[in-house]
């Protein structure tokens, strides 16, 4: 009996990567089984495609790639895909970032696509976007004031506010809910990332599961974190990581054991009905 395909939606930080940022041997080789079983796998991640490419390849993928939370995307290996790039203004970012200014945050960050402006040298932000690269590449930071250096409209803004003007900061996002998104990052250092309204991952998997003609049942979707929260919503079969903060896994169809337990390849094995790896 010929089995159905699916299309797999995979998060990469907390979901697909353990914690040292590799794929475990076990979950490569199970979804290579899935791959050839005729599944479809795609990435889909808030990392920029510098930092993600690494791991498509390392997969052998050649499908669609959502980067920047579904503010970027596109295919890799296919330059007649049709790239969906949806990027804030450049004219409500500097907005923002005057506000920002004003509350003497402690730095912005913007991206646009492959290169970020830093509006100040800070070793933290520095090492922790660096400590998401691959040993060979150079996150290509333009350290200077924004609102002189910012010229296009970028894919996403980053805000390192003080830790006690957190709550301020989202309360003054909130007045340009109409225009964009805002969400607090999980992690050491308090982040706010800003993108323009309606852009998440689910944006992006619809996008791609419509070119394959997959239903909405038969979509697969990983994650963990409030980023994942819309394709989880969405994917037909959304399964969050036992590491996944609370909220998203009230909304999961599936929990799966965590990141550095194999969580993902544990469940396309089952759930695939995959040949077990012989070890």
């Amino acid at each position: 009996m010929q089995r159905k395909q699916h299309l797999i939606a995979l998060d990469l930080d907390g979901t697909l990567l353990t914690n040292n940022k590799t794929i475990s041997m076990r979950t490569k080789d199970i979804i290579f089984r899935a791959i050839e079983d005729g599944h479809i796998v795609v990435i889909a991640t808030g990392r920029p495609h510098r930092a993600s490419i690494q791991y498509y390849q390392s997969l052998g993928l050649t499908t669609p790639m959502v980067n920047f939370n579904g503010g970027l995307i596109h295919h890799p290996t296919d330059k007649n895909w049709s790239t969906e790039h949806n990027p804030i203004t450049n004219k409500l970012a500097l907005s923002i970032v005057d506000a920002c200014y004003e509350l003497n945050v402690q730095n912005i960050l913007a991206e646009v696509q492959d290169h970020a402006y830093l509006d100040q040298h800070d070793e933290q932000i520095i090492n922790m976007f660096q400590a998401t690269q691959s040993t060979d590449i150079h996150y290509p930071f333009i350290v200077g004031k924004i609102a002189e250096q910012l010229m296009d409209d970028p894919t996403s803004l980053l805000i390192r506010p003080q830790d006690e003007q957190l709550e301020q900061l989202q309360t003054q996002l909130d007045e340009h809910v109409e225009f964009v998104e805002h969400r607090h990052w999980g992690g050491p250092l308090n982040i706010i990332e800003i993108t323009k309204k309606g852009i998440h991952k689910a944006v992006g998997l619809h996008q791609i599961a419509a070119h394959y003609q997959i239903p909405q049942e038969r979509i697969i979707a990983f994650g963990d974190e409030d980023n994942d929260l819309e394709m989880i919503d969405y994917a037909g079969i959304g399964v969050a990581m036992d590491n996944a903060i609370p909220p998203l896994k009230s909304i999961a169809n599936h929990i799966t054991a965590t990141n550095e337990q194999d969580g993902v390849g544990i469940f396309l094995e089952e759930y695939l009905n995959l040949r077990p790896i012989v070890s």
